[in-house]
């Protein structure tokens, strides 16, 4: 009897382990994905699932309009948006890149190395 009893212990014990490594993860990610994209509005930054970055024209009850050059408005459905893209700096704002900083892959290296010019 007592060899049931220790099985059930570990049956249950996996049961715990598997939701809180995987199932209450999943759902917190889903439920931050659910918040970011009610949180949009237009003028906002995103990329969608597939890669394409665009601007929010409107939204509507399911789906938002993008816009992906200037004047190109597609129809998304909000599922669709990826994350919001933060801005980059403007080029005025940004430090000038510095050209003493010259990235080098060596023959026969699998990795690239920064070296500065002397």
């Amino acid at each position: 009897m007592g060899g049931n009893y220790s099985s059930l212990i570990m049956i249950a014990l996996m049961v715990v382990v598997f939701y809180f490594l995987l199932i209450r993860p999943q759902r917190k990610r889903q439920q931050e994905q659910i918040q970011m994209q009610n949180s949009i509005t237009p003028g906002t930054r995103v990329m969608t699932t597939t890669g394409l970055f665009a601007t929010v024209v409107a939204i509507d009850a399911d789906d938002v309009i993008l816009e992906v050059a200037p004047g190109v408005e597609t129809r998304w459905v909000k599922a669709a948006i990826g994350r919001v893209v933060t801005p980059v700096p403007d080029a005025e704002d940004a430090p000038e890149a510095s050209d003493d900083v010259v990235k080098t892959v060596e023959q026969g290296d699998d990795h690239d190395s920064t070296t500065r010019k002397p």
